[in-house]
């Protein structure tokens, strides 16, 4: 039986989703070890964020030795999950390079970096603070007043979480990666630049933030067609152009009175985003958003 070793006591996100990558490479019929007993961790086939070694082609992904693992090319450090996925995100991309470095841009290199002690986002709020999925791991670790909780039991439903995560974030890579390629072509093809109609929900934020002129995009979404606005960085609230003032906070006979698209039916009340029943309504939608420009 392959055996897959980690350190005991409090777990993070990092020795969680690194283990359960290595799960999702071997198999779930390995056996998970948590220990720092040196003869155990000798005789495992896989060794985890502990023993100070790291030598993928002998399975050894530690970080805590001298000089610690190596980093990136945007020099975030290289933690357990990092190593782990450096070695196998390839084949549980299924090959595609493009998913798997997708993947570990979205996934593997932030929780990578706050094992690392590297803040990616500065609170600007006093007390209020992001929630990241460091966070939701670590709530599975029992507090004081759970005495009767065993570390290495929540261990394990924690593991049942970090695969699905991993799943379905290859998964959403996968479609980025597609999508990426359409918005692309569609993109290249539209003659009035401002404004990108697309034929499918694909992934388009972070692929049109890449060239300057589009303000708008459409495309069908949920029995409905949507108007987006466009941002220059999808992580931060604020769009290149609003949709109109006037706008805002209107659905149904209000928007469509207003507007004068008669299948207008919500505009949201901070204007990134308008809604109509068919393809039509909400290029015309768009084309008046434009006019305002």
């Amino acid at each position: 039986m392959t055996t897959i070793a980690t350190h005991d006591g409090k777990f993070h996100a990092d020795d969680v989703f690194a283990v359960s990558a290595l799960l999702l490479t071997v198999g779930d019929d390995a056996e998970v070890i948590r220990t720092r007993d040196s003869g155990k961790l000798k005789n495992a086939d896989y060794v985890v964020d502990v023993g100070g070694i790291s030598d993928s082609d002998k399975g050894r992904f530690d970080h805590h030795q001298a000089g610690g693992a190596g980093a990136r090319g945007n020099n975030i450090p290289y933690a357990a999950f990092g190593l782990v996925w450096k070695k196998f995100g390839d084949k549980l991309s299924s090959g595609d390079v493009s998913v798997a470095k997708r993947v570990d841009e979205v996934l593997v290199a932030p929780i990578d970096a706050n094992d690392n002690g590297i803040n990616l986002a500065v609170p600007n709020m006093s007390r209020i603070f992001p929630y990241d999925i460091s966070d939701a791991i670590r709530a599975f670790i029992p507090t004081w007043l759970e005495d009767d909780i065993h570390l290495d039991e929540r261990f394990k439903e924690t593991m049942f979480f970090a695969k699905r995560i991993i799943e379905l974030e290859i998964k959403r890579a996968e479609a980025v990666v597609a999508g990426e390629m359409k918005v692309k072509e569609l993109y290249q093809n539209t003659v009035d630049k401002r404004l990108i109609a697309l034929p499918g929900d694909y992934s388009w934020k972070d692929t049109l933030a890449q060239f300057k002129e589009p303000l708008f995009v459409v495309h069908p979404q949920d029995g409905t067609w949507r108007l987006y606005c466009v941002r220059d960085n999808s992580h931060i609230f604020k769009s290149r152009k609003d949709l109109p003032e006037h706008w805002a906070g209107l659905r149904d006979a209000e928007l469509a009175n207003i507007t004068g698209v008669p299948d207008a039916t919500f505009c949201h009340r901070n204007r990134f985003m308008a809604v109509a029943s068919s393809r039509e309504g909400v290029l015309a939608l768009a084309k008046l958003a434009l006019l305002n420009s």
